[in-house]
C-alpha cells in the first residue's frame, strides 16, 4: 500500500478510526522500530482529523516523560509523572479526556490555543508504559468517548509482538 495521509475529518468518528487502523496496519506492516511507527502514527493521525497538535512523550526514565515524534507546534520538552495531562495519564496508565483544558488542575500549557485534549497510555507487548499519546485540538469538548475507543485501538499496533 503506498504511504499517503487520509482525510477523515467530517466521517462519523468510528468509521473513521477503522479505516485510520486499516491504514495503519498496512503501512506499518513489516515495522518494527518503536520510534519509526510512533513518527507514523502521529502523521496519519494528525492529518486525518487536523488537529493543533498530535505527538507522543515517551517514558525515557521512571517517571519522566519526553516529547516526540509529533507533529504541530513546539512541544514540551520534559513532562513529570503525575504533572498535567499527559503525567496523570502516564502516573494513572489511562486514557484521560478533557473537554475544556483550562479546567484540567495542573494543566501544562505549550500552546494557548489548546482548548481540549485527549491522552492515551501506549503499552509493549508485556504491558509495560512505553509512552504516552497526546491530541490537542483548539475547539472545547472535541473528544469523546469515540475518540477515546478509536485512539486506544489505534496505538494496540505497539502491544502486538513483532
Amino acid at each position: 500500500m503506498a504511504e499517503e495521509t487520509l482525510e477523515l475529518r467530517g466521517r462519523p468518528k468510528a468509521e473513521a478510526y477503522r479505516h485510520l487502523t486499516q491504514h495503519l496496519d498496512a503501512v506499518l506492516t513489516g515495522v518494527d522500530d518503536e520510534v519509526c511507527a510512533m513518527a507514523t502514527v502521529s502523521c496519519l493521525v494528525h492529518h486525518a482529523f487536523g488537529h493543533l497538535w498530535t505527538g507522543f512523550y515517551r517514558v525515557v526514565r521512571p517517571g519522566l516523560l519526553r516529547v516526540g515524534p509529533y507533529q504541530g507546534a513546539l512541544g514540551c520538552l520534559e513532562i513529570p509523572f503525575g504533572k498535567g495531562v499527559c503525567g496523570t495519564a502516564a502516573a494513572e496508565k489511562r486514557t484521560v479526556v478533557v473537554a475544556d483544558v483550562h479546567a484540567f488542575p495542573g494543566h501544562i500549557s505549550c500552546d494557548g490555543r489548546s482548548a481540549s485534549e485527549i491522552v492515551v497510555p501506549v503499552f509493549d507487548a508485556q504491558g509495560g508504559l512505553v509512552a504516552v499519546f497526546d491530541v490537542d485540538s483548539e475547539k472545547k469538548g472535541a473528544f469523546d468517548q469515540a475518540d477515546q475507543v478509536g485512539l486506544e485501538g489505534v496505538l494496540g499496533w505497539f502491544a502486538k509482538a513483532r
